[in-house]
This record gives C-alpha cells, sequence and structure tokens, in this order.
C-alpha cells in the first residue's frame, strides 16, 4: 500500500510566508494530535516558527486559544513584529501597491532597510523572489520560476495581503518572541497549559537553508523532555535523530511528504505517544474539508 503523501493544495495557506521546510503538509497531522489530547491547549507555541504556518492553522481552527511565534533570525522576526503592531495594515498595502518589475525588485533586495517596516517588506519580497523561498546568504533569483512566468510567479500582492490582513484581525490571540527556541521550551516547562510544535533546522539541510542552522539538537530533546505540556517534533529521518529519540524515551513515527522538487520522502515525527499519528487521517472531520472541496484545489496550490 503506498504511503498517504498529503496534498498541501487541500490544506489553507495562511502564512504570508513562502518557507523552504514548511509544513503545510503537516496540519492534517497536527489537528489529529491535538484533538487526540484530553484537553485543548490554551496556548499552541511554535518555538522555531519560520513562516508559522502550523500555529496559524491551530489558532485560525480553534484548536488553541492563544499562539506565540518564536524565531531568533533578525528577518523574519521584522515581519511578525510589523503585522503584529499597528503597522500591519500599511505593510499589506504596502505590497498591493508595489509596482514589480525586475528592476524594482533587484533595487529593493540592495538597499539597506531604514527601519523594522522597510525590513519587513524587503523580507516578504526576497521570499518570494528568490529560488524556493530560501533568505540565506547566496539564495538566487527565480530564473524560471513557475510555469515559466518568471520572477513574478510567486509574487500574489492580493494574496499576500489578505494572508496579513487575517493575521492582523487576529493579532490580539497571537504573541511573538524574538529569542532562542530552546531557551522558550526552558522558560515554559512548567506549564502544562501549552503545547509545543518544535521544528528546528533539520541535521541535513539546515545549513543550506536558515541563516541561524546550528541547533544542539541533543538540547532540543532535552529541555522538551522536561516540558510538562505536551510536544510534537518533525526531523528529518535519520539515524541520528532516531538515536536520540530512543535515548529520550520518544516516540517515532516516520510519515511521508513531498519536496519542492515533488519526490516522495520521508519524515519523523517524534513525541511522548504517536498512537494518534498511527490512525487514519479524518479529514472529513476537518473544518475547512467542505470548503476545500467546494472551491477545488488548483487555485490554492496555485497562490501557494
Amino acid at each position: 500500500m503506498a504511503p498517504l503523501v498529503i496534498n498541501v493544495a487541500t490544506v489553507p495557506h495562511r502564512s504570508p510566508f513562502r518557507y523552504p521546510g514548511g509544513k503545510t503538509w503537516l496540519v492534517p497531522y497536527v489537528r489529529q494530535w491535538l484533538k487526540s489530547l484530553p484537553h485543548r491547549p490554551l496556548e499552541f507555541a511554535e518555538p522555531f516558527a519560520g513562516g508559522g504556518i502550523v500555529g496559524l492553522s491551530v489558532l485560525f481552527e480553534g484548536l488553541a486559544q492563544k499562539l506565540t511565534l518564536v524565531d531568533i533570525d533578525r528577518d523574519v522576526a521584522s515581519v511578525w513584529k510589523t503585522i503584529l503592531s499597528i503597522q500591519g495594515e500599511r505593510l499589506a498595502s504596502e505590497i498591493m501597491s508595489f509596482r514589480f518589475s525586475e528592476e524594482s525588485v533587484r533595487s529593493c533586495l540592495s538597499s539597506s532597510p531604514k527601519n523594522q517596516f522597510d525590513r519587513a517588506f524587503q523580507t516578504i519580497l526576497r521570499n518570494r523572489v528568490q529560488r524556493g523561498g530560501i533568505m540565506a546568504p547566496g539564495a538566487s533569483l527565480m530564473k524560471l520560476g513557475e510555469n515559466g512566468r518568471g520572477l513574478a510567479s510567486r509574487w500574489y500582492p492580493e494574496t499576500l495581503a489578505r494572508r496579513i490582513l487575517s493575521i492582523v484581525e487576529n493579532k490580539h490571540r497571537i504573541r511573538f518572541r524574538q529569542q532562542d527556541g530552546i531557551q522558550f521550551v526552558q522558560d515554559n516547562a512548567s506549564r502544562n497549559d501549552i503545547a509545543f510544535f518544535i521544528d528546528p533546522p533539520y541535521t541535513v539541510a539546515g545549513r543550506r537553508l536558515y541563516v541561524h542552522s546550528q541547533v544542539d539538537h541533543e538540547k532540543v530533546f532535552r529541555e522538551s523532555s522536561r516540558a510538562k505540556g505536551d510536544f510534537l517534533m518533525t526531523y528529518d529521518n535519520v539515524e541520528p535523530v532516531r538515536a536520540l529519540a530512543l535515548r529520550f524515551g520518544f516516540d517515532m513515527h516516520a510519515v511521508a511528504m513531498k519536496n519542492t522538487h515533488h519526490e516522495v520522502m520521508t519524515e519523523l515525527l517524534v513525541g511522548r505517544d504517536l498512537g494518534w499519528a498511527r490512525r487514519p487521517l479524518q479529514f472529513s472531520q476537518d473544518p475547512l474539508f467542505e470548503d476545500l472541496q467546494a472551491h477545488g484545489n488548483a487555485s490554492r496550490q496555485a497562490q501557494y
């Protein structure tokens, strides 16, 4: 029997980022995880948030009352801080009014940001026009792009503005912290009303994809083991990670996903008890399942 591969076109895209290593495909699993808990968490936290797609999905679907996004990267932080400040609507407006051309893109990306708002806009633009959404040093601009549409093939101003404004409407339930993700878990280890989704830079591809790619993975496991709240980790399915999971007595479950080249791969879920992950996913119970069927998958995939 072929492994189940989640079609990301069936998952509503809440984040303004097109993030390398993003977890859109994992959202149905996260729904099932949270619904399996004896009590819904008051707060859902992503200590390595990046694009924050999992946390935003949890918040928008009412699976937790509050969301905390944590990321140490200055550029990523500028976007979340701006959206959650009084300038969130302005950022959406700036995206809508930007006159997109190769010349304007290169001019924007080559300039030094004067303030947090400028850095946030520049970060969003870079994320949408560089190959794979990669913002690490050395990443290049797209050439062919999606369906041969070149540099603009991932620039959807209306879609991006709509996502940002949706987050702005819910910002009273969202907080952002620019700090080390492991430290955040450690600081909140005594709380039993919080659930952590822990998705650190992977051991193999992290250096190529992220500015802050060096992570003490043993410390990630150790601090997670001390947390009173439940947690779910995702990792590359490699022997060093499996060895750490066995050492700390965690459960493991491999799940199939497609990478950016549409190759089927497996990633590793790690947690205290993953019995819920071994049960069939209940798509018919997903909050937006009927809406997805009604509107089709193609338009959602096109505007990722």
